[in-house]
């Protein structure tokens, strides 16, 4: 059952307070280390082209790849199982254990048998099922859910774990350090693996030609899993499978330096069982594979539990590239804060956790903590597959929002969506998603909307209502907008006949209806760089509605976008975006929203405001014609801006106008557009921006004038700070303080 708001902010603060720290300091510290790792790695970006290229073929070839793995493994004398969804699987299995008559399965880390709760299964049957990947047994002793992909206990910390071994096994003298603590599993494990009956291992690839398993791993118990016992069952979804050994070369490569910044994991295994089970990189003496019983089991379980149906969906089928690396959890920034136990469903965690909840456990899963997604895409450069993980989440927003109007999803809607109208859109998100509007409206009748908007009772309506915090101040709508200020003025200073560019200024709805500001100085500084402007009459972006998973209403925004601009890209004109979020509109997601052609054309013909001025004075323009420094500035780039590669454009013109300028190294502001309004995710929100705070608050940045690319950034550290922010365009804008 989907939780309430109240609910959700409850459990968010109760993880931050609990597990918050330990999550945070592991999560950055792999972060950090991926950027580290890739950056030394040759040849990166065509590393990830080859792998998603082998990833596509691969699901696209998968029938005959399932045929072609059974194959080579029954050849080998091994018995291959396609379980059609969990029950299916988990019968199979236990028919196996009871087979051999086994006590105890031994297992190493694996998904799909979270997945699978082959667990439960088993030990209903009186089989004692021990984990004995070090964070899996961790959890099995406290009983609790994995929080993260690769790294399962990633939530507790060292001390926690020490508490927690001290009081459950008493042993002679008390574990504290990380050495007492992992010799003493070691030894506890050595012995359960050596009078297992049966070893159980998922498989990070299966290779198509051979059969091959291929474990990548960070400690040596999974191929003590696979050999020491006489049976060995391999469970894996069928998206694991590739064509080839050779096949798995870039995959070795980036998921190690993905997941947790290491150049290749402590362990990687070849195993084709049940023959022959060669070790690469062996490294465990203790393990004698050359004393194995001859009449050894082996059992491939491939695990179809609606993948096959994600093959066949369009919108989600890119889920099945997916290779387990956790980079997208570890590059998020409300993951670092809270973890998979409240970013997460039943079984996957992260970013890429929306469509594999939403394939294999269905909707109501998902929903859960599809919202946790902002959509601010840092996770698709990090993905080693270039999976893009924020449509994902924005196609299962959709449906889940439209579950109680197109009668896939009937029966669950009531239960999903609580807070919604009858049949229809949650009130918060119809209220987000059609922020235009509201804009509008507000600009028209400020000042008294802005008046009722802060009275304390309308706040209280809009939160109980809208979930709208009234913790967070609300913007103020300008009554004369930018275009008013703009045909006040008489259009354009510079002639175009005459001008050396002739550019289309975006006025987005913040900028035309809120931040005033910013946009006049934006013309200004076109202007005194010889660029003629325009502004036409455009509507809003689409970010609004499709940030709450309003996908129909963000392509009509495109369209009208795109129309509206028609005539300007046609005649040759740049299109000159101020807010980074749009700019990240037209060149990514209006390639899902758009006939291909107008799509192509308007991504190439629109520039962020920096990256254009940059441009201009690389062509020959005078940048002294604009205010410069030497005031000191702290800056901060917008998430979008920084995955678009754009963020240093800004810092490059502040620096050749002699401002004296220090940047953040922190990624994401927590703002996120709407997000950070929103009553449950307050406190989340405040809590991934407090490290924004205390960047700008230390010594070398605490006197500086704060300025800011994005509109969410600004108000974040507006919030933050005991100082307003401001757009870079208001420090170099010429006059900027005429003309109002």
């Amino acid at each position: 059952m989907s939780s309430s708001r109240e609910e959700r902010a409850a459990r968010i603060r109760h993880l931050l307070d609990t597990e918050g720290s330990a999550v945070g300091e592991n999560t950055r510290g792999f972060n950090r280390g991926r950027y580290d790792a890739v950056a030394d790695l040759e040849a990166y970006e065509s590393l990830k082209d080859r792998a998603r290229a082998i990833k596509a073929d691969a699901i696209a070839d998968l029938p005959a790849l399932v045929e072609s793995v059974t194959e080579a493994v029954e050849s080998n004398g091994g018995t291959v199982y396609l379980a059609d969804d969990a029950d299916d699987a988990n019968r199979y299995i236990r028919e196996v254990v009871a087979d051999r008559d086994a006590d105890r399965l031994v297992k190493s880390k694996s998904m799909t048998s979270e997945e699978l709760e082959v667990n439960d299964a088993l030990a209903a049957d009186g089989v004692d099922v021990v984990e004995t990947d070090l964070g899996e047994w961790v959890l099995q002793v406290a009983d609790e859910a994995p929080s993260h992909i690769v790294a399962p206990a990633i939530h507790k910390s060292r001390a926690d774990i020490a508490r927690l071994f001290n009081e459950r096994f008493d042993p002679d003298e008390p574990l504290e350090t990380a050495a007492e603590l992992t010799a003493f599993a070691r030894e506890r494990l050595g012995e359960l693996i050596a009078d297992a009956d049966v070893g159980m291992t998922g498989a990070n690839f299966i290779t198509a030609d051979s059969g091959t398993i291929v474990l990548v791993t960070s400690e040596g118990n999974a191929r003590k899993s696979a050999v020491v016992p006489d049976t060995h069952v391999a469970v894996a979804g069928v998206e694991k499978i590739v064509p080839s050994v050779e096949d798995v070369s870039p995959f070795i490569e980036l998921i190690g330096r993905s997941g947790t910044g290491q150049d290749i994991t402590s362990y990687v295994s070849l195993l084709t069982p049940p023959v022959d089970s060669p070790v690469v990189d062996a490294g465990e003496p203790d393990v004698a594979l050359a004393d194995r019983d001859d009449d050894r089991e082996f059992h491939l379980v491939l695990i179809d539990n609606g993948r096959f149906d994600l093959r066949e969906d369009d919108e989600l089928r890119e889920t099945l590239y997916c290779i387990r690396c956790s980079a997208c959890a570890n590059s998020c920034a409300n993951f670092q804060a809270v973890g998979g136990h409240a970013f997460g469903g039943e079984t996957y965690t992260g970013g890429i956790a929306t469509g594999w909840e939403a394939g294999v456990h269905g909707y109501d899963s998902a929903a859960e903590f599809n919202d946790l997604c902002t959509g601010c895409s840092r996770c698709v450069n990090q993905c080693p597959v270039g999976i893009d993980i924020p449509w994902i989440n924005t196609v299962v927003r959709d449906r889940l929002n439209r579950a109680g109007d197109d009668g896939r999803f009937d029966a669950l809607y009531a239960e999903l969506t609580p807070d919604a109208e009858p049949g229809g859109l949650d009130l918060g998100k119809r209220l987000f998603g059609n922020y235009g509007t509201l804009a509008r409206v507000g600009s028209a009748t400020a000042p008294v909307s802005n008046w009722v908007a802060s009275l304390p009772p309308t706040r209280a309506l809009l939160e109980r209502v809208a979930g709208v915090d009234r913790r967070r101040d609300l913007p103020t709508f300008e009554r004369t907008t930018l275009r008013d200020w703009f045909a006040a003025r008489g259009g354009c200073r510079v002639d175009e006949a005459s001008a050396t560019r002739s550019a289309a200024l975006y006025a987005d709805v913040y900028t035309n209806h809120v931040d005033v500001d910013r946009g006049r100085a934006a013309v200004r500084t076109l202007e005194a760089l010889d660029v003629h402007v325009r502004l036409p009459s455009v509507p809003e972006s689409g970010r609004a509605p499709f940030s709450q998973g309003m996908i129909a209403t963000a392509k009509e925004a495109a369209e009208g976008v795109h129309d509206a601009l028609r005539a300007d890209l046609e005649a040759g004109r740049d299109v000159v975006v101020i807010e980074p979020s749009d700019l990240a509109m037209f060149r990514t997601e209006y390639g899902k929203l758009l006939p291909a052609a107008d799509a192509d054309a308007l991504a190439a013909g629109s520039y962020e405001l920096f990256e254009y001025v940059y441009g201009l004075a690389e062509n020959g323009a005078d940048l002294e014609v604009l205010t410069g420094g030497p005031e000191p500035v702290a800056y901060h780039a917008h998430c979008q801006q920084r995955t678009l590669g754009l963020e240093a454009y800004t810092t490059a013109v502040l620096d050749r106008l002699g401002y004296d300028v220090v940047e953040s190294d922190v990624e994401c502001c927590g703002m996120a557009g709407s997000f950070g309004y929103k009553r449950e995710y307050y406190e989340l929100s405040m809590d991934v921006g407090k490290h924004l705070g205390d960047r700008f608050a230390a010594a070398d940045a605490r006197d500086r004038t704060v300025v800011a690319s994005g509109t969410s950034c600004g108000e974040q550290l507006d919030d933050l700070l005991d100082r307003g922010s401001r757009h870079p365009v208001e420090l170099v804008a010429p006059d900027r303080r005429s003309e109002r």
